[in-house]
């Protein structure tokens, strides 16, 4: 490439660089210790990466319980994080993330040209969701990159022959079984793949041969990869097809949703309307109108899903998927607003909302990051209290956390939890719940008790009291705080007299 050729390319990407270098700068504005999720998929990273290469038992069936296939994302996040830590695996994350606001960019400019990209990589690029997934180790940011990858391939190819599109079908595949719960946007992107033939000038057959492939090699390279591997559907059923509901207010939900993403809903809104007011030979109103409306909607699926379980847990994650498709429309919106043309630069109007919402999304995003405690000071507590040697076995409520900062010096089975306990007295009587937990604290079963009095603090309150009742068995030796957004969590360390 010329000199001149690159300066002109540097030129025209100049806002897409200046849009993910502010992304990278607020996503390390958040700092934390580890989150109970990330330390769960890392730890069980290197478990299962120990497995591929020495066969080392894991110790547990990560399968039947993840929300995705343990043995991707996972195992590449574990690689990462063995050479550079956690902060390594969360810069993991940060890439997919802004790749995802690259393929934003190049999918917006696609289908409605370069303003309205600039604005749709600014509101996707620098909403909460992004900077939150941004900066956590979790599944979610490969999978959003992998739905964007999906979306750009079939607006890319539209008007390539219909059989290109099957290239969009293994990636889709890989992302519902990076995440299960992204088989909700895997329909968006076929119907996307049908639209943008019409959009672009092609005919309803045309689109509806293309639609009915990508689905069908989707449906079916999905249901050899559960007949490969059996054992991730009983994960599948618990985590996404049949997980348990709850009671929380349909109005928290809403709220939440607004809070996280509702404004480029709104946007999108908009760009649905200008989209319906366009016209022009290449570019037929109807499907176009259709095509911004199905990416807008997708913005709802994730609020209609834990608005039918009834919860809002990982609802601040899974509104972002919906941002991805809802991004692009959203930057049609605001700068049709903000009376863009192909030959001005981006108005004060325009870059005033898009500054607005980053300190926005900014001080949304903060306070959840911050929302689950710094473990620093429980690990540190804990590093001298554990070690090589037979029968020991440590009693935590959360022991994800402190599992994984201390797997050097732990093995997986002895760490136990205050979710289930099943335990066999000394005379042979099975006991579960309360009553396994008392007998144990009384046989001096447990070398370490930790309680935090997080989400089963009714029951720690009942540990607590036992292990008072014998203070020859166990002492308390540290109360360790641990600082959160909204207060300070405490660790109680009990550990055994002798």
């Amino acid at each position: 490439m010329s000199l001149t050729a690159s300066r002109a390319a540097l030129r025209d990407r100049w806002p897409l660089l200046a849009v993910l270098a502010l992304q990278i700068g607020l996503a390390y504005l958040l700092a934390n210790t580890a989150f109970e999720d990330e330390a769960l998929y890392l730890y069980a990273g290197h478990r299962e990466l120990a497995f591929l290469l020495h066969h080392t038992p894991t110790y547990d069936s990560y399968a039947s319980y993840f929300s995705g296939a343990p043995f991707l994302y996972p195992v590449l996040a574990a690689l990462v994080d063995g050479a550079l830590g956690l902060e390594g695996a969360r810069a993991l994350s940060l890439l997919f993330m802004l790749g995802a606001t690259i393929l934003v960019w190049m999918t917006a400019r696609r289908l409605y040209g370069r303003q309205p990209a600039i604005v749709a990589a600014v509101l996707f690029g620098v909403s909460a969701p992004t900077l939150f997934l941004s900066r956590l180790a979790t599944y979610d940011a490969m999978c959003v990159f992998l739905l964007a990858v999906a979306l750009w391939l079939v607006v890319r190819l539209a008007r390539a022959n219909p059989a290109w599109v099957l290239c969009a079908a293994p990636v889709l595949v890989l992302a519902a079984a990076t995440k299960y719960a992204s088989a909700l946007y895997l329909p968006t992107v076929v119907v996307a793949a049908a639209l943008t033939v019409v959009a672009a000038g092609g005919s309803w057959a045309r689109a509806a041969v293309r639609g009915g492939l990508l689905a069908a090699a989707t449906v079916g390279l999905g249901w050899a990869a559960l007949v490969a591997w059996p054992s991730l559907r009983q994960g599948l059923d618990q985590t996404t097809v049949n997980r348990a509901t709850g009671a929380e207010p349909l109005a928290n939900i809403l709220r939440l949703s607004a809070v996280w993403g509702g404004w480029i809903a709104v946007l999108a809104v908009v760009g649905v309307v200008v989209a319906a007011r366009s016209q022009s030979p290449d570019r037929p109103r109807l499907p176009g109108t259709l095509l911004a409306a199905a990416l807008t909607v997708t913005a709802s699926f994730a609020t209609l899903y834990q608005a039918h379980l009834g919860t809002s847990v990982s609802l601040h994650k899974h509104v972002g998927f919906g941002l991805l498709f809802a991004a692009p429309v959203a930057g049609l919106g605001l700068a049709s607003a903000a009376r863009l043309n192909t030959a001005r630069a981006v108005p004060g109007f325009a870059l005033g909302v898009c500054v607005l919402l980053a300190f926005y999304a900014n001080h949304a995003v903060t306070p959840m990051y911050g929302g689950w405690p710094d473990s620093s000071g429980e690990v540190s507590a804990l590093r001298p209290l554990v070690g090589p040697g037979s029968n020991q076995r440590y009693l935590v409520e959360e022991n994800e956390v402190p599992r994984y900062y201390l797997a050097a010096r732990t093995e997986p089975y002895e760490w136990l939890t205050t979710y289930y306990f099943q335990y066999t007295t000394k005379s042979g009587t099975s006991l579960t719940g309360l009553p396994a937990y008392r007998a144990a604290i009384h046989d001096g079963y447990f070398n370490l008790v930790v309680l935090d009095y997080g989400p089963t603090a009714a029951l720690d309150r009942q540990l607590k009291a036992a292990l008072r009742a014998d203070p020859a068995g166990y002492r308390l030796v540290a109360s360790v705080p641990g600082r959160t957004s909204h207060g300070t969590q405490t660790y109680d360390i009990w550990q055994r007299v002798s």
